[in-house]
């Protein structure tokens, strides 16, 4: 009951801030227009780029004011735009101003290829003959990850180093379901299709366990070769190192092990760094972060004026579907690609895609208008940390797929949830009655369960469905459907795996999926346009009305149980067709 009153205390008081945040939007956003006129960014020579990184890095930069809002009041770190990250360090390059970048992100919140885009754009950034130290008090496994990109690694005498392995958890709801006197009614197709687990198991099914110590053991495997190349290291050292548990480790053992350079307070890495910037001891150290470098004009030496191609970046980030507010919205994105595709202007599209899946309805519709932009001009997609399920499915149209070897990809399969809530209305006292004209009149209705036939009828869609996605990818990587589905039946693959099958042409970042795009263009200069356009803050500010903020203050308030709220929640308004990954995992 106390929990009840949790979820309805958060739901009534984050609909109450909604309009103080409205008003709160509005004084920022005058606030943000007066800063940005008065104030200019400037960069002093023997300057250093500050890469401070602990909190979520998603694709692109947020233009949302209500975002530092809100995290001020969650007491969290601001979300980081990978975009925002990528240009900053690749313009500090090539600026005689930026001596170094000093890194400060023991924490952040990413996935292994995101932090593979910002490791290798660090080591780019060294062969200027540049430098790259990092320090914090405490790293992260993914944060020592990034941190070994750089030439120093310096941690707090007192602070912790967590580098111990991969472990994949998954969340499990059918105690809860069963409580609260829920049934949910499954229909997939797809031997380690196991996003439909969580609802109907305790535990792991033995093909997802195989999934995922597969796919698990290929990322570690990447990580430890790429630490151990930064490093000077063997990854068989560095595997024995990470079994022994450095976060356990005496000061001597981790030095010993090579993992950190040393073992400084702050102001020590500070003084060191004043000496590589010929600052004087007494003064500040010139610094300007990533927020600040990304506004600043550098130009680029190699070009000369605006150049007339683009090529265009289109942005597909989150669950299909999945919410009205969040996520990729399958006729919004729709758009953006048939917009593009008649861009004459827009000679080539990158389709950077960062999705667990999500509506199979939602990635049909945006499959199709791939395939049409693809037979119109080269289309290359490049995957982030998900592009599997619903993910994949919009990617397989594509002429070339670069991704990660970090990348979660392929579960090419579908599957269907839909809820029986006819114990639930029990124990409240709720009883329902109908009158129909036809058998099939309620169906699906959600307070009943299915009968025999009906449960033939929900089977054979999704088998039609498993059929239409096997065709589609098959098309799309010119194979057979037979083919597909050896690979398919909802398994998941790492990037490295899925090259061997043919689900992924090239290994790399999304500057390498715009070389290959370039090159199908016959294009030696272009410039990159990035879609959609970025909402203003007062567009922003006007969408959360609708009630973005009240979730925005939802998931603060409730924390972790908001995930769990939010999963069950969502299963009244997602298309009882799913192609997505499991609803939550987490890669440790």
């Amino acid at each position: 009951m106390s929990k009840f009153f949790k979820y309805f205390l958060a739901v009534v008081v984050g609909s109450m801030v909604s309009a103080l945040f409205f008003i709160l939007g509005l004084f920022m956003f005058v606030g943000i227009l007066a800063s940005s006129s008065s104030s200019e960014v400037k960069v002093h020579d023997n300057s250093l780029l500050l890469l401070e990184l602990n909190g979520p890095i998603t694709e692109r930069e947020s233009s949302d004011p209500l975002t530092v809002i809100f995290s001020e009041l969650s007491g969290q770190a601001a979300s980081t735009g990978l975009n925002q990250i990528l240009a900053s360090i690749k313009k500090a390059k090539n600026d005689d101003r930026i001596k170094g970048i000093y890194i400060e992100s023991g924490m952040p919140i990413a996935g292994y290829a995101t932090i593979d885009e910002i490791r290798n754009a660090l080591l780019d950034f060294r062969t200027s003959g540049k430098f790259v130290h990092s320090f914090s008090s405490t790293y992260t496994q993914s944060g020592y990850y990034l941190a070994s990109a750089a030439d120093k690694i310096y941690m707090n005498p007192a602070g912790m180093l967590d580098f111990q392995g991969l472990s994949g958890t998954y969340t499990f709801f059918k105690g809860t379901l069963e409580k609260l006197g829920l049934e949910m009614q499954i229909f997939k197709h797809g031997e380690f299709k196991s996003a439909v687990e969580p609802f109907m198991l305790d535990k792991m099914s033995e093909a997802s366990r195989l999934q995922t110590e597969v796919y698990l053991n290929s990322i570690w495997q990447h990580i430890l070769s790429r630490v151990a190349s930064s490093r000077g290291l063997s990854a068989e050292a560095l595997d024995s190192t990470a079994s022994m548990g450095p976060v356990m480790m005496s000061d001597e053992q981790l030095l010993a092990s090579g993992l950190i350079d040393g073992l400084k307070y702050k102001d020590e890495v500070l003084d060191e760094l004043k000496i590589l910037t010929n600052t004087e001891v007494e003064n500040d150290l010139n610094a300007v972060d990533i927020s600040q470098y990304s506004t600043v004009y550098v130009p680029d030496k190699t070009k000369k004026g605006i150049e007339k191609n683009k090529i265009a970046v289109i942005y597909a980030e989150g669950g299909i579907d999945d919410s009205s507010t969040e996520g990729i919205i399958s006729d919004e994105l729709s758009r953006t690609i048939r917009e593009a595709r008649r861009d004459s202007s827009i000679k080539a599209i990158v389709l950077r895609i960062n999705s667990p899946g999500g509506s199979a309805l939602g990635s049909e519709i945006i499959w199709r208008e791939v395939k049409l932009a693809q037979e119109t001009k080269p289309l290359v997609v490049s995957m982030g940390d998900y592009a599997a399920s619903g993910g994949y499915y919009i990617a397989c149209a594509a002429d070339s797929i670069v991704a990660h070897p970090s990348t979660l990809t392929g579960s090419i399969g579908v599957f269907g949830i839909i809820p029986n809530t006819q114990d639930l209305l029990k124990k409240i006292g709720m009883t329902t009655d109908r009158v129909k004209t036809n058998q099939y009149s309620d169906f699906p209705a959600i307070d009943r369960p299915f009968t025999s036939n009906e449960k033939d009828l929900m089977q054979a869609y999704i088998e039609r469905f498993y059929g239409v996605f096997l065709s589609r990818c098959a098309e799309g990587r010119n194979t057979s459907s037979e083919a597909i589905d050896l690979v398919g039946e909802g398994r998941v693959w790492s990037g490295e795996n899925a090259i061997s099958i043919n689900l992924v042409d090239k290994l790399g970042g999304i500057d390498d999926a715009l070389a290959i795009a370039a090159g199908m263009a016959n294009l030696e200069n272009y410039r990159v346009v990035e879609l959609p356009e970025l909402l203003t803050p007062m567009e922003i500010i006007m969408q959360s009305l609708s009630g973005g903020a009240a979730a925005k203050f939802a998931d603060i308030f409730l924390g972790e149980e908001y995930k769990l709220l939010k999963t069950i929640n969502g299963l009244k308004s997602a298309h009882p067709v799913q192609a997505r990954l499991p609803y939550d995992i987490t890669l440790n």
